[in-house]
């Protein structure tokens, strides 16, 4: 099954576009249509900004260019966002840069080949079919490169990136340089030109994406197994190679067919800024997947219907800035690794951290005021000089931490001068200083921590401290005979201090 998986999508990218290429070109009536309004945009170098009725009209999908180019992007988008998803998690998020780059060659030679056998050089499927070739060569070219030097991923992509461009460059100047051809129009293959999509593009488009998308899901727990553990699929007779082969078989299906929409330079955004924005709200894959699909599928839809209501805006590069917004949005608001998420994270910690210390301060210096007939520790009064000589606290810092405490209801009178903790709060105070010395224990028996230094370092991991680990420190404190609610300070003991 896997094999047949694998070979379906190797030769996925040729059966799609020897189809379309063997097929009668489409004519359409809009093109002409759209050929008019852009020239007509360009004179206009003013903004039309749309009326409630344009808006209803580009909504509801009435015009048939504007749903022939919402329903191509929208489907592009799901496609890209779900081959992205992989390649974001194989860590080769610069490889669609490089294999789009790399699809400018072939443009370049194709059209050069078609006007040589008599053609005029611009039938959309052979340079598709140029693009692919190419494309798909920089792929084989990055992956030997990996696999036959020492050349890192990223250096072995760069170096393909730049070379394959420069190529298609030199191409494109030898194509504009040919007396009996005309090459107006592929430039729009390096900065996209969606408006022009017919029918043709729409059926290609629709086609490829479905067979990235059944793909996906047929190796859904090969590509997982490869994504996150190559070692691990690698010595279990997986055989990575050739995955890696279909998964980017994969993306260069996307990225050739996604050319004529965002252009080469951008499909690159189109396939990891919806995977890396969907990274943000989710640790799921399956999750992952869904959402990066329908990030993309949404970049896609306002991106093309903001154009169309703003003709002097491209396509394109209004897509790339709607899935960057996204992203944006995900990445401050996003409730798994979103950065407000961990700014609230690390400012309750930070509280928490604070707390504690306030509280095992107070707890230790009632402590040492303890009489030595007494069994037990009295909830008495404690100066804020003495609080302030306890730990590095500023006078504003340590007042700000009293008032925290005092509004848990861990503080029970407070003066300015003097402060007692409430019932709960020396309760708490206690239990504190309990895992802190517990924890203190363990790193001097366990850790071969100084007695001199085991303090500081119990200080940084007392605060996340588990129950269960709580339990086997308990487990520690009966082994050495203490039954003591809290045990005296281990370091304090061993040093005399």
């Amino acid at each position: 099954m896997i094999r047949r998986c694998l070979t379906m999508s190797v030769f996925l990218l040729i059966a799609c576009f020897a189809t379309v290429a063997f097929a009668s070109p489409f004519h359409d009536h809009n093109q002409a249509v759209s050929a008019n309004r852009a020239f007509e945009a360009l004179s206009n170098r003013g903004i039309d900004w749309p009326t409630a009725s344009q808006i209803m009209r580009v909504a509801t999908l009435q015009n048939y260019n504007t749903r022939l180019v919402v329903l191509s992007t929208t489907i592009l988008g799901t496609a890209s966002g779900l081959i992205g998803t992989f390649l974001l998690l194989r860590k080769r998020s610069l490889m669609g840069d490089a294999l789009s780059h790399a699809c400018l060659p072939g443009i370049g030679l194709m059209f050069m080949i078609m006007v040589a056998l008599g053609g005029d050089g611009k039938y959309l499927p052979g340079l598709l079919l140029g693009a692919t070739l190419t494309g798909a060569g920089g792929v084989v070219l990055v992956l030997m490169i990996r696999n036959t030097t020492r050349v890192k991923d990223d250096a072995a992509m760069g170096l393909v990136l730049s070379v394959m461009f420069g190529i298609g460059v030199a191409v494109l100047g030898m194509v504009q340089a040919m007396p009996d051809a005309s090459a107006a129009g592929l430039e729009y293959f390096i900065y996209g030109k969606t408006a022009s999509m017919v029918m043709q593009d729409f059926t290609l488009i629709s086609a490829v994406a479905a067979a990235v998308t059944i793909m996906s899901l047929l190796l859904f727990k090969e590509f997982t197994l490869v994504c996150f553990d190559e070692g691990y699929a690698s010595t279990q007779g997986w055989p990575v190679t050739w995955l890696d082969i279909a998964m980017l078989s994969l993306v260069t299906s996307v990225t050739v067919v996604g050319l004529q929409a965002v252009g080469l330079i951008l499909i690159v955004a189109f396939l990891i800024t919806p995977a890396a924005a969907a990274r943000f709200w989710t640790e799921n894959l399956k999750r992952m997947l869904l959402l990066s699909g329908m990030i993309g599928a949404i970049s896609g839809w306002l991106g093309s219907s903001i154009s169309a209501l703003l003709p002097r805006l491209p396509a394109g590069a209004v897509i790339v800035v709607v899935a960057a917004v996204i992203f944006l949005v995900s990445m401050i608001f996003g409730s798994s690794r979103g950065v407000l998420l961990r700014v609230l994270a690390r400012r309750r910690l930070n509280r928490k951290v604070g707390r504690q210390h306030l509280l095992r301060a107070v707890y230790e210096l009632i402590e040492s005021r303890k009489h030595p007939e007494m069994t037990d520790v009295a909830n008495v009064a404690i100066g804020m000089d003495d609080l302030l000589h306890r730990r590095s606290w500023s006078r504003k810092q340590l007042e700000k931490l009293i008032r925290i405490a005092k509004h848990e209801d861990h503080i029970e009178y407070y003066n300015g001068k003097l402060l007692r903790l409430s019932e709960p709060g020396f309760g708490e105070a206690a239990r504190i200083t309990r895992n802190h010395r517990l924890w203190e224990m363990y790193l001097i028996k366990h850790a071969d921590v100084a007695a001199a230094h085991v303090d500081r370092d119990a200080d940084t991991v007392e605060h996340v401290l588990g129950a269960e680990m709580v339990r086997k420190l308990e487990i520690e404190l009966v082994k050495r005979g203490q039954t003591l609610l809290v045990p005296p300070s281990p370091h304090t003991i061993i040093t005399g201090a």
